[in-house]
């Protein structure tokens, strides 16, 4: 895998970082798909059945900055904290997950439990891969009790009634998501 710059890598997650907080402010994901190579991979857990993937700039648009956000334009994803290992051109960073409401103590509604990504840079301001994760079991409860109380958007209860009939789900049994990363540092990190 090429060593990056650190300053570059550092540059690289501040401007990711402003433009997801920007999307965070206006709701408009769509933007960050600029900061994906058209081949780039995108991945997650849902759980113990289903992985999330999307394969090329495109998906990534359609599916991880269109239908996965679709109701959860007001959400923001504040990011807390950076690790940055130059030598492999990979950063991880920790964010927060809060909800457009608050609870009975006047802050916003939180998916508590760690959320973050795991990102490999592949130069030109262009990841090439990405590795989310977060506590799906607490992000359920807090969906669930938004609903409840009838603070979840429409858009979002559609979702929930989909489950794993969206777009880029796939069965864990069909996705080595630890393959899959593999073999992209076997063909020079890209």
């Amino acid at each position: 895998m090429p060593a990056y710059p650190r300053a570059e890598l550092e540059e690289m997650i501040r401007r990711f970082v402003a433009a997801n907080d920007e999307c965070g402010k206006d709701g408009n994901w769509d933007r960050l798909a600029a900061f994906y190579a058209p081949d780039a991979l995108y991945t997650w857990n849902n759980g113990p059945k289903y992985e999330f993937v999307a394969r090329g700039r495109d998906e990534i648009r359609r599916w991880v900055m269109g239908t996965e956000m679709e109701g959860l334009d007001e959400w923001s994803y504040p990011y807390v904290r950076t690790l940055i290992d130059d030598q492999k051109g990979e950063v991880i960073v920790i964010w927060r997950q809060l909800a457009p409401v608050c609870g009975d103590d006047g802050r916003p509604i939180e998916i508590g439990g760690t959320g973050g990504s795991w990102f490999r840079y592949g130069g030109d301001w262009q990841w090439v891969w990405q590795r989310d994760f977060f506590d799906h079991g607490c992000a359920g409860a807090v969906f669930l009790e938004l609903m409840q109380k009838g603070q979840l958007s429409p858009e979002m209860e559609e979702r929930m009634k989909k489950g794993s009939r969206m777009p880029g789900w796939v069965k864990r049994s069909d996705f080595d998501w630890y393959e899959t990363i593999a073999d992209r540092e076997d063909a020079g990190g890209g």
